[in-house]
């Protein structure tokens, strides 16, 4: 029976019109046919009214219906527990074949933004409101306390996009892991070496908010969030002082870390759930297309997820445009391509296999979880497979 709570989940005017019919049938049981019309009439005008976005209606399928092990999969679940991770999903085909753990809590993603901000860009470029070729300096970017050199100036978005600017400026929310691999400043010319630096990235977050006078959460909550039917993600958003030891990160589902000492440019932290994570992953593992509407261009997806800088050879690891690409080879020659958070979070989208991998760790409370967990919860995954029908 259709009820009130359901109707914010229809996904298309088929389903609506089913559900419709099904509650009209109900209701003239009991009111009569001319009360029932009545009640569907205002139960449709309040939700209207309410401009409340329709949310996407998850479906489940049997492991074993998309090529996996439901026996193999509840190993997975036991080393989860035991690893300290918080949430697990994996979808296959678009249905989720595994779900463990707080998947509808949000949490920090840390360093996935970048793969967030990447569709956000993407848009821009396809508008024409962000040229790629453009250069720092054109665009009259500089930074405090130590002003960017002329040949840092000529580092184009494009170099930015790549993390190969050449701009080895300090930045907000840096790691010490990231500051031991700084190179000195000057010491490479724009787009000729690759050092994952967070200034580059939330460069790149200022270009777009100064080109679209939009806020990032704004714009990821109208062009991707609503369309894609998120259920959590709202888009609220706040700033705090990082350089104050004693902050506390917000509940909002967007804050600004500020570092004013070493930069002007803030880092743009979002929280989000796993399943939302997760319709993230689908939209570019169906390049940008959602229900038969193009959300974010093909070329651009396809542009993003080539493997640029190559850093580990020896595992084919390699970092694109706001992606990590691993490099593909005989087995895989489409581009799987991921980002990771420290935590350790990630998201996975793995074309050949038709799937998307989020795992979360609450990072603000106690947690256990290491980068070798990371590894040992993949060869998992990948474990659970079943291979011509053995498994």
């Amino acid at each position: 029976m259709m009820t009130v709570l359901s109707i914010h989940h229809w996904q298309n005017r088929d389903l609506a019109f089913k559900e419709i019919n099904q509650g009209m049938t109900y209701l003239k049981q009991i009111y009569g046919f001319r009360y029932s019309h009545l009640i569907i009439l205002l139960v449709l005008l309040a939700v209207s009214a309410s401009g409340q976005a329709p949310r996407h209606l998850f479906t489940h399928a049997e492991p074993e219906a998309r090529g996996f092990s439901s026996q193999k999969l509840d190993s997975l679940a036991v080393f989860l527990e035991g690893a300290g991770s918080s949430a697990m999903l994996l979808m296959v085909e678009g249905d989720i074949i595994f779900e463990w753990g707080f998947t509808e809590t949000k949490y920090i993603v840390h360093s996935i933004r970048k793969a967030l901000l990447n569709s956000l860009i993407g848009l821009e470029v396809a508008k024409g409101a962000i040229d790629t070729s453009w250069t720092i300096g054109h665009l009259k970017l500089d930074d405090v306390n130590s002003p960017l050199s002329e040949r840092e100036k000529s580092a184009r978005v494009a170099d930015l996009l790549r993390s190969r600017s050449g701009v080895y400026h300090p930045a907000a929310a840096v790691s010490q892991g990231m500051l031991r691999g700084m190179p000195e400043r000057d010491s490479y010319l724009p787009g000729k070496h690759y050092y994952y630096n967070n200034w580059d990235f939330n460069v790149l977050g200022a270009i777009l908010e100064e080109k679209t006078g939009r806020k990032i959460f704004d714009l990821f909550k109208e062009q991707i969030a609503v369309p894609l039917g998120m259920h959590h993600y709202t888009g609220t958003y706040t700033s705090i002082d990082g350089g104050d030891e004693d902050v506390i990160t917000p509940s909002t589902d967007g804050v600004y870390q500020y570092e004013l000492s070493k930069s002007k440019y803030p880092a743009y932290h979002f929280r989000m759930s796993a399943r939302d994570l997760a319709l993230y992953g689908q939209l570019y593992l169906q390049r940008g297309n959602w229900n038969g509407e193009q959300i974010i261009p093909k070329k651009w997806i396809d542009v993003s997820t080539q493997p640029y800088s190559i850093y580990n050879e020896r595992y084919g690891l390699s970092y694109g445009m706001l992606w990590y690409v691993l490099v593909p080879d005989d087995k895989h020659q489409t581009p799987s391509f991921y980002h990771t958070g420290a935590g350790i979070h990630m998201l996975g989208v793995y074309p050949s296999s038709k799937l998307v991998l989020v795992h979360r760790v609450d990072t603000e409370g106690k947690h256990m979880f290491k980068e070798e967990s990371l590894y040992k919860m993949i060869r998992l995954v990948w474990g659970a497979r079943i291979k011509d029908g053995v498994e």
